[in-house]
């Protein structure tokens, strides 16, 4: 039995790694569909916990929270095979275009493709985010501070701030309220690894502290690797093109960096410095979740980070829908695709990407 339980997380991530396109608030919107709605292996008020501890955290969200649903569905071992097999497919891919751009010093044209990818994915995210907004919003006070995390997060406050602001308030409201005084103390995580590679050592640290979406990443790329004389702006500028259209993490795009500063060993050390701590993290707090759930105080705490965690989720796909639906044909794409994923929700999310690209492709060609 648990053997197969392995096999259904491992089949389920490696197909999420190989088409989960749109970053972090697609891949969530694809995880939920697939554990919650086709498999039924968690509740969404369960899931919602889980994406909310994710935000507490450093490191991509999505990959950690694959790695989350797979300690929560086959142990330790589902830990693993659910972070290994969402990671490894856009390692590898990414991998195929840092050897082509070594080698030949440019990437393949792939822009009609993800044309109509991105609206295809903000109808996604929408039906995804629908349910999980009605699930969160258990309380006129959550709807409050729902409102209040969205116009924030608009207004351009900081996310961590936005995350742990609002959920220390629902907290402190909670303890007020059953004038209770049984708070437990949650230990800051801390890791020291040891290692002669100065790039493992950079990634590492990336890692261990990095909050936010891919965008934020690139800008401590910047700073670590550009500023210093490590890495040429050209190339930074290129690992994001191709973190922006393959599958998966968008963290990937270390693997493309690390081979073009050191090759396939610099991919290697690279890929394991940037992932290594969302395990790790992962591995602490999984625990500690259910513990918060029963604790009231710590459970109006969850609550409060769930509905902003929405309210950033909604923010993120506000900001997309006016960087990728720009003229009619995006707009149609997005149209059509809202249509499919709200009327059809028994379809795989899968098909509505693989739609709205090859619809992408096929208008440009008007």
């Amino acid at each position: 039995m648990q053997q197969g339980t392995l096999k259904d997380i491992g089949k389920l991530f490696l197909k999420l790694g190989l088409v989960a396109f749109g970053g972090p608030a697609a891949h969530i919107a694809m995880m939920r569909d697939e554990v919650v709605q086709k498999r039924n292996w968690m509740t969404d008020n369960h899931f919602l916990d889980l994406v909310g501890a994710t935000n507490l955290i450093p490191g991509p969200n999505s990959t950690e929270l694959a790695i989350h649903l797979g300690k929560e569905r086959g142990g330790w071992k589902g830990l693993l095979i659910a972070g290994l097999c969402f990671i490894l497919p856009a390692v590898f891919i990414t991998l195929g275009f840092a050897y082509l751009y070594k080698n030949y010093g440019q990437l393949p044209e792939i822009q009609p493709f993800i044309y109509g990818i991105k609206p295809a994915i903000i109808a996604i995210i929408l039906s995804a985010i629908y349910p999980l907004a009605k699930t969160s919003l258990k309380s006129n006070l959550l709807i409050v501070i729902g409102i209040l995390a969205l116009t924030a997060s608009f207004l351009g406050a900081n996310e961590i701030l936005i995350l742990f602001g609002f959920g220390f308030l629902a907290l402190l409201l909670k303890y007020f309220q059953t004038n209770r005084n049984q708070m437990h103390t949650l230990l800051p995580l801390s890791i020291a690894t040891v290692s002669n590679s100065k790039l493992f050592l950079i990634f590492l640290k990336i890692g261990s502290i990095l909050y936010g979406s891919g965008y934020v990443l690139f800008a401590f790329l910047d700073a670590e690797l550009v500023q210093t004389g490590l890495l040429p702006r050209q190339t930074l500028i290129d690992a994001i093109a191709v973190g922006q259209f393959t599958p998966g993490p968008v963290f990937s795009s270390v693997t493309f960096i690390g081979y073009q500063m050191n090759g396939g060993m610099g991919a290697l050390v690279s890929t394991i410095g940037i992932f290594l701590p969302s395990f790790i993290f992962v591995a602490v707090l999984n625990p500690l979740v259910k513990k918060m759930r029963d604790s009231q105080l710590f459970a109006a705490f969850l609550d409060a980070v769930n509905v902003a965690s929405v309210a950033l989720i909604v923010a993120i796909c506000f900001t997309m829908g006016k960087e990728s639906v720009t003229d009619w044909k995006t707009t149609v794409i997005m149209l059509l695709s809202l249509t499919i994923a709200f009327g059809f929700r028994k379809i795989n999310s899968v098909w509505v990407v693989l739609g709205g690209s090859l619809a992408g492709y096929l208008l440009t060609l008007l």
